[in-house]
């Protein structure tokens, strides 16, 4: 391995370390974190939807939802037949939501502050580039954003680098 992929890989860990720290003082599991993020910017999907951008298995995912409806994080409601399920979330599941993305905020400043407004463009240049290869369809780009404040990412003049996560909000069948 070369230097600069070790370094990478070594920052990577150390970040996801660092940001999972932060939020588990809010909501304690990464899987919560990423459900309640997830649904804050795409409310009302079927659960089936939230399995394949999680990544969980059927039942990981019934566990994850029942645990969250139990929170008063998240409700159910009748989806597209009488087997399916949508999710949105409460007006407490939103608030986490938002403390979630607000601590990965944090946490994440306390890396960047470091560097000067030309390093800081630098990365981000650096940083887009590289996050733009990342997913190669919409559900794979989803599955990368979803921690993600898609409103940092949508700043003026900018546009998330992962070209599937535009536009509308992914389809229930999608």
């Amino acid at each position: 391995m070369a230097r600069l992929e070790n370094l990478l890989a070594a920052q990577a860990l150390a970040l996801t370390d660092h940001i999972d720290a932060a939020d588990a003082g809010v909501v304690p599991t990464a899987s919560d974190r990423a459900a309640l993020v997830t649904l804050l910017a795409h409310p009302g999907h079927p659960v089936s939807w939230l399995s394949r951008i999680l990544g969980l298995t059927s039942s990981g995912l019934t566990r994850l939802v029942d645990r969250m409806e139990s929170a008063g994080w998240v409700e159910r409601s009748t989806g597209g037949d009488a087997r399916s399920r949508r999710l949105r979330l409460t007006a407490d599941g939103t608030e986490r939501a938002h403390e979630v993305l607000a601590a990965r905020e944090q946490a994440m400043a306390q890396v960047t502050d470091r560097l000067s407004p030309a390093d800081r463009t630098d990365l981000e240049r650096i940083l887009g580039t590289l996050v733009a290869g990342l997913a190669d369809d919409r559900p794979g780009a989803l599955k990368v954003c979803r921690l993600c404040d898609r409103a940092a990412c949508a700043t003026p003049g900018s546009e998330c680098p992962l070209e599937h996560t535009r536009g509308t909000t992914m389809g229930a069948g999608a």
